[in-house]
């Protein structure tokens, strides 16, 4: 199940997508877990010291890697360095597998040892001030496009994102890409103001949205949010002293961590894997596919100089059953 976490800076998305996937871990899941957030501070989050989470490597660096080894045998691709962000797999390409071994997880993923189990870890990368004053900082999460357009996960499989924070996902097709989205919200306007945008957004591509109230003190947050977002709410979380010494750099062991927040992490399980039954691989093809061609003709056919739809193979549909190539 591919997972996303979103919200406006602040809202503790990050944590909370690291508590998740600490749930998940202590579950026993296969869980890949990536940082494509432009503050990179999921590693932090999972419990890495300074040092650690900086000698992590970074997916764009890898990027021609990554292009070489998802271009396999795809007769449609004259060269990796034909490749954009949203180039989709066709026949021959070569897909991504939660559970297994390959030379993209070695380049980019380091194992994070937690309590409950171990987690494969991938960053985009820092951001530094030339991605933010010059060029373009989605071309850092590129990388991770790339990787969701080829990746084929299936039921107890995890990827869970912690996306760049309000609306900049939208700038690609990323948002498209995964079976539900937590969208982290406090019970404030600005809170509740990334929603409304996501909402908006979303609403004609079939992204399943849910909404994880954070820093909920009493019954007025809980109405202020129920009145905001409507049933869209899946659940709250309140103070967590477990949280509190996590960020102190001395979490407890995960089994302590409060009751309520423990049952808030088992519903979100629940939301995700619920949406397996409804998975429309066909869909997540032809949005990959919309994506891809709008991207090509406003930049990606100039850059190239080549005409990229002629990347697109008519009769491939993504799904569990393809076979790689041999």
């Amino acid at each position: 199940m591919k997972i996303a976490f979103v919200g406006k800076g602040g809202s503790g998305k990050t944590t909370l997508s690291s508590l998740f996937v600490r749930h998940l871990a202590a579950t026993g899941a296969p869980v890949v877990a990536i940082d494509a957030d432009i503050n990179q501070h999921l590693g932090a989050a999972l419990g890495l010291d300074d040092a650690e989470a900086a000698g992590l490597p970074a997916m764009g660096e890898h990027l021609p890697l990554i292009k070489d080894h998802l271009r396999g045998t795809n007769p449609r691709i004259a060269s990796a360095e034909k490749m954009i962000k949203t180039t989709p797999p066709g026949e021959g390409s070569r897909l991504l597998r939660v559970r297994e071994d390959n030379p993209v997880y070695d380049a980019c993923a380091r194992p994070v040892e937690l309590d409950g189990g171990t987690v494969r870890l991938m960053v985009t990368g820092p951001f530094t001030d030339a991605d933010l004053g010059v060029a373009c900082y989605h071309s850092k999460t590129g990388a991770v496009e790339l990787c969701l357009n080829h990746l084929v996960d299936g039921r107890d499989e995890y990827v869970v994102v912690d996306m760049t924070a309000g609306s900049d996902s939208f700038a690609s097709g990323m948002f498209t890409r995964f079976d539900i989205t937590f969208l982290v919200a406090e019970p404030t306007r600005k809170g509740v103001s990334v929603y409304r945008q996501y909402k908006e957004y979303a609403r004609d591509f079939g992204v399943t949205l849910k909404v994880v109230g954070n820093k909920v003190r009493g019954q007025d947050d809980l109405d202020f949010l129920r009145d905001q977002v409507g049933d869209d709410l899946l659940v709250t979380v309140g103070h967590s002293d477990w949280v509190r010494a996590m960020e102190k750099g001395r979490p407890p062991r995960f089994e302590l961590l409060e009751e309520a927040n423990g049952r808030a992490l088992r519903a979100l399980h629940t939301a995700a894997d619920a949406t397996y039954e409804r998975r429309d691989w066909a869909r997540y093809t032809r949005q990959m596919v919309h994506f891809h061609l709008k991207n090509a003709a406003s930049w990606g056919n100039e850059r190239t100089g080549e005409d990229l739809a002629a990347q697109v193979d008519p009769g491939f549909v993504l799904g569990e059953e393809v076979a790689a190539p041999a």
